[in-house]
């Protein structure tokens, strides 16, 4: 194999697929990333045996051929090359399997590891395909991630459930919980995403696939099937498993009676929550809602450390209620609002508060009380 490549281009790309790439890894040959030269174009693939990323980027192909590297330390090797220069990749002939990376007087030979060790993840069949703007895709990720759950004991809250949802009109539905908040963002049903499964994204899936956004434009092919789910946009190709599990029926959890309604201007109530729980030494302690008429009351309460209050004005006229609620899953709720206004809709000091945005519809959240 010998090909040239542009540097910026093949930085990019390596960016893309090592990032999928564990530090610490048992099986040495997941360290590595695959490059295929074929077809006037280079191929790069790396996996962690759940997810795999596939990149193809166009290149001066001087001998096909496919070799595998250390997927950090190539990627590192080419960051620190001088931009604009032209890359030139060698697979060296003889036993020793040594992969030459060089540009102007600069050279590196680095160990292989034999290419029929990578293994290749098969999607097999992915019978159900729609395509979603990369915006669209964007949001969904951004307005759900934060609530996914990080305990593994709770496997099937790992993730994004994403499933065709049919009640009043058809919709595609993305939600994460993590039994405390839970955050529901939908948009119009894409053709050909009707049949489809409900599945479970996993959350290193997201992160990956939210980083790779960043460079994406245009459309989104997505086409999954029970169990493995892929994202296919310019040139690259992120394949993943889904968890296999059953997702609570979270529809029991989102209340429909709550008839007091607050109004707050979003950002304002945002850095009030963060100054008053600066008294706090975790962002985890309760902030106390004093809510009277348009007025609302937060106060932090430490043992060790003291007090805070800040009183806001509001759009409120039901019943005086007291309520609390963990300050760092309202930060990462009203973070999420892009109105000017946050609207929480309550029931009393023990039961799940709605939380909308009155200019985004299409997303709702649920936040569980705390006792204060």
């Amino acid at each position: 194999m010998k090909i040239n490549v542009e540097r910026g281009a093949f930085l990019k790309a390596l960016s893309h697929v090592q990032s999928v790439v564990e530090r610490r890894n048992t099986i040495p040959i997941l360290s590595n990333v695959m490059v295929e030269a074929a077809k006037g174009q280079v191929k790069l693939t790396a996996t962690d045996l759940d997810i795999e990323i596939v990149e193809a980027l166009p290149a001066d192909v001087l001998r096909n051929g496919a070799a595998t590297a250390p997927a950090h330390m190539l990627y590192d090797i080419v960051r620190k090359l001088p931009d604009g220069a032209q890359v030139q990749v060698e697979l060296m002939a003889g036993e020793s399997g040594r992969l030459q990376v060089s540009a102007g007087t600069v050279r590196f030979e680095l160990a292989c590891l034999p290419k029929e060790d990578f293994p290749q993840m098969a999607a097999g069949a992915l019978p159900h395909r729609f395509r979603l703007a990369a915006d669209d895709l964007k949001r969904l990720i951004d307005k759900t991630r934060f609530a996914i759950s990080t305990e593994e004991t709770r496997f099937y809250l790992n993730g994004i459930y994403v499933h065709a949802a049919k009640e009043d009109k058809e919709t595609l539905r993305a939600v994460a919980t993590d039994g405390h908040r839970l955050a529901r963002f939908e948009l119009e049903l894409p053709e050909g995403a009707g049949d489809m499964p409900g599945v479970i994204v996993p959350r290193k899936t997201i992160g990956e696939l939210r980083r790779l956004l960043d460079d994406a434009d245009g459309a989104i092919e997505i086409a999954l099937s029970d169990t493995k789910i892929q994202f296919a946009f310019n040139g690259v190709d992120l394949t993943s498993k889904l968890i296999d599990g059953t997702f609570p029926d979270y529809q029991r959890v989102i209340p429909s009676g709550n008839d007091k309604a607050l109004s707050l201007e979003a950002k304002e109530f945002g850095l009030a929550v963060d100054r008053v729980s600066t008294i706090s030494a975790d962002k985890t302690r309760a902030v106390k809602l004093g809510i009277a008429k348009d007025k609302v009351t937060l106060t932090v309460i430490n043992p060790e450390s003291g007090t805070a209050t800040e009183e806001l004005a509001a759009n409120y006229s039901a019943t005086p209620i007291e309520i609390g609620f963990n300050a760092k899953y309202v930060l990462d709720i009203t973070s999420q609002v892009e109105g000017k206004s946050v609207r929480f809709l309550l029931s009393d000091a023990g039961s799940p508060t709605v939380i909308e945005d009155p200019d985004d519809l299409r997303t709702l959240y649920v936040l569980m009380p705390m006792r204060v």
